[in-house]
């Protein structure tokens, strides 16, 4: 820039606001030319205009019309980030409030403009450190707003101002809340700036003030009432411009997030609330996700302990709601059936509750009628002594074997129940065996409250009929069970000579139960991810409260720099970090929970995809309800923000 040239040069600057069906002019025709090196106050009553002149020189406001030169460039074509960059590099800002973050230390306040600027943050800490010592606060640096004088806190923000070495300082009534010794000091630092080859612009309405300026302009009415006393030029700072680059955008990431972290313990009780909804929602995602795998898998495995390559044969026409007394499958419909090929095994079965009786003990249980091929079909084996054979079975032996739930009834000494009679009824059974345990089925049946018989003795001396209650078969290849089914239907078909019977296959049963346990556990995951939207629209509340609040923060942060991008980055980082911290703590109590789930003797099944779905999830809400109020932050007029209380 050639001395020719002036530093700020604005032409018939007009600004005006509308009141209703009239126009306030702020700034009514104002033309004004500064020089590099010059010291000028802008003086002038309230509702003169001076602030609103301050706000269009420091590229706060624009213009309505005329023009605006900073160093012969044109900023009436500049968009907000090109003006941010501007403010950035061109203008240091001393605001009479002094405008500090009151939860950051003076350092962390001196640095702000440096960090939009992407200077490093070594860089930084050196960088604030030097001018704090240099105005006398070499001791204070660790010290955060509140607990420094009002003197002290304008120095800090003067520091602020010379962070990125600007060549102009916009004072506005910078000694307007101090003392008088104080607004002395901090005049006294102003001309030793103006002395290294600073411009100074000083906004006051004291003439004592403004005394200490070599130039002043009146304004009145937002027009110049007077100019008086043009400095000489003189040595003068440029501009050092630096690169917002990468170093920026991580370092104010982590500004972001230190930020965040400071709101939060500033607000800790309403952080506390909307962490609560985080960590309800991630909590009630993953345990409850957690309990319907787990659910699931334990029916599958009943399930798949019965086997896949089953088929059961119920009498009774498809359709047709029926009990156990249909007599249409016999003990000869088992023997064809076993000729079938691809079967191993068939199971005929008959059973019927009885009561069953050891010394004074009565108990009511199934007893069933079976052949010794029920073993190798339910894979269900023998713990203590023996299972009965075809020897048994053709001479109708009153044998008994007695599931794990009977046993202990019967014999709640535990004594060896082999060998020893039980009561069916009226008729006497021996005890040869005792099955092992099996548990509950899918339905939450007990399956160990049952007996076995052979199933000749059953139908003739305790059920009274010939039929049977269904038929259990075996596959040998599970690949071809449905051509086996086909086969068994079509023999049965010819030897009833209708369709009196029902075929399940326990493979599609596995499949439908398969489809309805992933119903069951997404309608779970819905019920959680609905807790988990309600955590989201409470992190929205906090954020648009946050940004009410903050309001001349953002301000201040745009003051010094700070693009609509840095702005709309931070408080979605803010957002953000609340849904991490809330998600992070909601996995973890998830998987407390899930596990103290499993002392209530609840199936719990944890996998790593549902703990980073809902993870995932409210990190992605953090982002997602943090954009609007980050939006909302991003867009505030900096005039405004700053003027707010």
């Amino acid at each position: 820039m050639s001395e020719t040239t002036p530093l700020l040069a604005l032409n018939h600057i007009q600004r005006y606001y509308p009141n209703g069906e009239t126009l306030v002019r702020a700034l009514n025709d104002v033309s004004l030319t500064i020089w590099p090196g010059e010291f000028v106050a802008i003086i002038g009553q309230s509702g003169s205009g001076k602030s609103t002149l301050m706000n269009i020189i420091g590229c706060l406001d624009r213009a309505d019309q005329g023009s605006y030169h900073i160093m012969d460039r044109d900023v009436a074509g500049l968009d907000s980030d090109q003006l941010a960059a501007l403010r950035r590099e061109t203008f240091g800002f001393v605001f009479q409030r002094y405008n500090l973050l009151h939860n950051a230390t003076a350092a962390e306040n001196v640095e702000i403009p440096a960090l939009y600027a992407g200077v490093a943050k070594r860089e930084r800490h050196q960088r604030a450190q030097q001018l704090l010592d240099r105005l006398g606060l070499a001791n204070r640096n660790a010290h955060k707003p509140m607990q420094l004088s009002g003197g002290q806190q304008q120095r800090v923000a003067i520091a602020r101002a010379l962070m990125n070495d600007p060549p102009v300082i916009l004072a506005d009534e910078p000694t307007g809340a101090l003392d008088s010794q104080s607004g002395t000091e901090v005049m006294a630092l102003l001309r030793d700036l103006h002395s290294e080859g600073r411009t100074i612009l000083l906004i006051t309405h004291d003439e004592k003030v403004a005394a200490h300026a070599e130039r002043i302009i009146t304004l009145c009415d937002g027009a110049i009432l007077s100019d008086i006393g043009e400095s000489p030029r003189g040595e003068f700072l440029s501009p050092k411009l630096h690169d917002s680059g990468t170093a920026g955008i991580l370092a104010e990431l982590l500004e972001a997030s230190k930020t965040a972290l400071r709101s939060l313990y500033a607000n800790l009780f309403r952080t506390l609330l909307t962490l609560l909804g985080i960590v309800i929602g991630v909590a009630a995602v993953v345990t409850m996700l957690a309990v319907g795998q787990g659910s699931q898998e334990k029916v599958l495995d009943q399930m798949r302990a019965m086997g896949t390559n089953i088929l059961s044969i119920r009498p009774g026409a498809p359709g047709l709601r029926t009990g156990g007394d249909v007599a249409t499958l016999v003990s000869a419909d088992a023997e064809a059936i076993a000729e079938v090929p691809n079967v191993e095994w068939t199971s005929p079965e008959r059973n019927q509750r009885q009561t069953l009786r050891y010394g004074n003990i009565d108990y009511m249980t199934s007893v069933q009628g079976v052949t010794p091929s029920m073993t190798k079909v339910r894979e269900w084996a023998v713990a203590e002594g023996d299972f009965f054979d075809e020897r048994d079975l053709r001479r109708y032996a009153p044998v008994i074997i007695l599931g794990q739930t009977v046993r202990q009834i019967l014999f709640p000494d535990n004594s060896d129940p082999l060998g020893r009679y039980v009561m069916v009824g009226n008729i006497p059974f021996e005890v040869i065996g005792v099955m092992a345990a099996k548990g509950a089925d899918a339905q939450g049946n007990d399956r160990d409250d049952v007996t076995f018989v052979p199933l000749t003795t059953g139908l003739i001396r305790l059920f009274g009929q010939q039929y049977l209650g269904g038929i259990t078969v075996k596959v040998r290849d599970v690949q071809q069970i449905d051509n086996t089914q086909a086969a068994i239907t079509e023999l049965l078909t010819a030897r009833h000579q209708t369709e009196d019977f029902r075929i399940r296959n326990m493979a599609s049963i596995l499949a439908t139960t398969t489809d309805t346990q992933n119903t069951f556990t997404m309608m779970l995951g819905i019920v959680a991810a609905i807790s988990l939207l309600v955590g989201g629209i409470g992190v929205m509340n906090i954020m648009l409260v946050s940004v009410t609040e903050r309001t001349r923060e953002i301000g201040v942060r745009i003051a010094t720099g700070a693009r609509r991008r840095d702005i709309l980055l931070q408080f979605n980082t803010e957002a953000a970090v609340v849904c991490t911290l809330g998600g992070l703590i909601g996995v973890l109590l998830g998987f407390a929970i899930g596990t103290g789930l499993r002392y209530f003797d609840i199936a719990v099944l944890f996998s790593p995809a549902p703990a980073i779905v809902a993870f995932s999830c409210a990190f992605g809400t953090g982002l997602l309800f943090g954009y609007l109020p980050a939006r909302k932050a991003a867009s505030l007029d900096p005039v405004v923000a700053l003027a707010s209380e």
